[in-house]
């Protein structure tokens, strides 16, 4: 598995996963993609070894320097390659980003989605809030969890971590196939 930006050529693909991710709560179109590539925010694309593309995520930024915030806008794994650790290679990879910036990061999730709530858990994220309603037509609630901005100490340490023996980045986690091993 391999985690690169997410191309145009994509999005008929990421819609078709979209509905079968969110068929009750107003998936993402084509439109949707193509509005948020053009803004130039961190798209990123999880593909295979056959290059099909497995999964796909997308970070936006706001604000300017010293001031960030990056908000994930979504998260996608198509159910044929979920629990290899694709999720968590992409929210890993969105995460380093909002790290660069040293941003705080926002998201919405279903308060039903326990596998997304656990994966966010696990990397740092609380819930600062409830939105009732949020997801249309379902009408599901979700809540607004919170990651605080890493500081240039903690980064150095990640940063070590990862350049130490046994340290890699998610990304090169999944382009070596380690975390898919585990399934």
């Amino acid at each position: 598995m391999k985690i690169e930006p997410l191309r145009r050529k994509d999005i008929r693909r990421c819609v078709e996963i979209e509905k079968l991710l969110f068929p009750g709560d107003s998936p993402w179109n084509a439109w949707a993609f193509q509005s948020e590539l053009d803004a130039g925010g961190c798209y990123l694309a999880a593909r295979t070894e056959d290059d099909e593309l497995a999964g796909y995520a997308g970070l936006a930024v706001a604000g300017r320097p010293g001031d960030f915030e990056a908000s994930v806008h979504t998260i996608g794994v198509h159910p044929d390659h979920q629990g290899r650790g694709i999720g968590t290679a992409l929210l890993r990879a969105l995460l380093e980003r909002a790290d660069e910036l040293a941003a705080p990061v926002f998201l919405e999730v279903r308060t039903d989605n326990e596998p997304a709530l656990a994966l966010y858990d696990k990397h740092g994220f609380t819930r600062v809030g409830l939105r009732k309603r949020y997801y249309q037509p379902s009408g599901a609630d979700a809540y607004t969890m919170m990651r605080p901005a890493r500081s240039p100490e903690q980064r150095r340490v990640r940063d070590s971590a990862k350049s130490s023996p046994g340290g890699t980045s998610a990304s090169a986690r999944s382009q070596t196939g380690t975390e898919g091993a585990a399934r």
